[in-house]
């Protein structure tokens, strides 16, 4: 931990969670600098708890203290009242012969809220399909983490710093839904 830094792991209440438990990391110290949103002081209060900050990582801190991010808070998948976090599915799914990159995210679903989507980018030349993606996430993952949706691009559309756009994935399934997140 860094001299003078504090950090507070808690759930969707506030409630500081046990150890090795995922929860919003929240932080404050010599290097978190104050700031504000220009013109929008609501937003500001939206990532705070008390003199704490988030940038929306969950995580754990084990028993020797070391902090484990799982994931982005924005990306994590609710089915059915269970928190379903893309960055395991994902880590398992680039492992798969044939994935050169992949973006896990939430879609609508009438009975559980969202259901897992997985977008995949095979390498060139690669004979994969959703029920090979299935059956080897099925190998590596919890059943209930398998994506019922499976879709195949030969680019996924990238930020220009190289990182998937998923906003852009996502957004044409909740414009269908009629509904948002």
């Amino acid at each position: 931990m860094v001299d003078g830094a504090i950090m507070r792991i808690v759930d969707a209440e506030g409630r500081d969670v046990a150890q090795g438990d995922i929860g919003e990391i929240f932080l404050r110290g010599p290097n978190v600098s104050e700031f504000t949103y220009n013109n929008d002081d609501a937003k500001r209060r939206e990532i705070a708890l008390g003199d704490l900050v988030t940038v929306g990582d969950v995580g754990y801190q084990d028993a020797d203290g070391y902090l484990f991010l799982c994931d982005r808070k924005r990306d994590m998948i609710i089915s059915g009242g269970v928190n379903i976090y893309p960055a395991e599915i994902e880590s398992a799914l680039i492992q798969m012969p044939g994935v050169r990159d992949c973006a896990v995210f939430g879609i609508p679903d009438e009975e559980f809220g969202e259901q897992i989507c997985a977008h995949v980018e095979p390498l060139a030349g690669a004979a994969i399909d959703a029920s090979g993606v299935r059956a080897y996430l099925g190998q590596h993952v919890a059943r209930y983490k398998v994506p019922k949706v499976v879709e195949f691009s030969s680019a996924l559309p990238r930020e220009d710093s190289g990182k998937i756009f998923k906003r852009k994935l996502r957004a044409p399934y909740w414009e269908k839904a009629g509904r948002s997140i």
